[in-house]
């Protein structure tokens, strides 16, 4: 019987916290979810790994014989395939970068011409991840830098460089009650369903659902989403409300949605983050063409605002 293995890291999490929803956490997906998996691995093999009652999870003898073995097969493909990867990227010298809301814009222009200038011989591979994995590939060592939202799950595995701040708003259907209000706050938006990101997306989920600042408040959650443009198609579907990015609001916007700016709420703050343990001179060159491209930018924006401004003092002083 075959055993894939997600099921084998979700048995092996299990059996070392014998609780649910501890190995949930350190496995970034929801309880139930993991639930789920453990069972349907049960079923495969045909016999319980597991005894369950109200109080404790508990290890049956067919579940202990097999913990040595899939903790080893583990160890061993980790290993292996974490060197594959290493000689791979090493020898095509390509750096994949992750992203999970469009980086087509100048940031990402800017930072590739920068990186491409200094390391000339390395080519760069971007790769959309859906918000299940709000980490990007990072953890999984599917990418080797990612552009990606905080906060995000598994931070402490991460090095980040902060790329931009922006304010939040709140995408509706035309038609919304509150659409034609110019400034909203979270209590104007605390009995509303929301559009909210998988389970899978941890504290990334909870950002965007602003549950810091309804303080204590439940949130109605009216759909799930696992990208941008699923978000957009549920608000236009009537199906709740999204808090998104000032940035994301004009990039993704569409007939039918209006989006107004949320006052009451911490910005969004983009980063690029990569493993803290890759030391790679590309890694430290891209991410150091990320910051200057961030930084060029906010320059420009600081004189294009000025110069508005600056013409609209001139004209009323006509």
């Amino acid at each position: 019987m075959d055993v894939h293995l997600r099921s084998l890291r979700s048995f092996v999490a299990v059996a070392e916290d014998l609780h649910f929803t501890s190995a949930a956490r350190r496995l970034f997906i929801s309880q139930p979810a993991l639930s789920k998996q453990i069972r349907q691995m049960e079923r495969d093999l045909g016999f319980a790994l597991f005894d369950r009652d109200r109080h404790r999870v508990t290890l049956t003898p067919a579940g202990e014989l097999l913990v040595p073995a899939a903790t080893a097969i583990l160890a061993q493909w980790d290993e292996a395939s974490a060197a594959a990867a290493r000689r791979a990227r090493d020898g095509a010298s390509v750096l994949r970068v992750g992203f999970q809301t469009s980086v087509a814009g100048d940031l990402y222009k800017r930072t590739a011409a920068l990186f491409a200038e200094r390391l000339p011989e390395w080519r760069v591979e971007l790769k959309m991840h859906p918000w299940d994995d709000a980490a990007c590939g990072l953890l999984g060592d599917d990418t080797d830098v990612a552009f990606l939202w905080l906060p995000v799950p598994g931070e402490e595995q991460l090095a980040f460089e902060t790329l931009r701040r922006e304010a939040r708003c709140v995408a509706m259907p035309d038609c919304h009650p509150l659409a034609g209000r110019e400034i909203l706050s979270i209590v104007d938006l605390a009995d509303e369903p929301f559009v909210a990101l998988p389970p899978e997306a941890g504290s990334l989920r909870d950002f965007w659902l602003a549950l810091d600042e309804r303080e204590g408040r439940p949130v109605r959650i009216g759909a799930h989403a696992a990208t941008p443009d699923d978000t957009f198609e549920a608000v236009a579907a009537g199906q709740g409300l999204a808090l998104l990015s000032q940035g994301n609001a004009e990039l993704y916007g569409r007939p039918g949605i209006t989006c107004r700016p949320v006052t009451d709420i911490a910005p969004a703050v983009l980063a690029l983050a990569w493993r803290r343990n890759d030391e790679r001179a590309a890694v430290a060159a891209f991410a150091a063409a990320a910051g200057e491209a961030a930084g060029a930018l906010q320059g420009v924006s600081a004189n294009a605002a000025s110069g508005v401004a600056t013409r609209k003092l001139k004209l009323s002083s006509r």
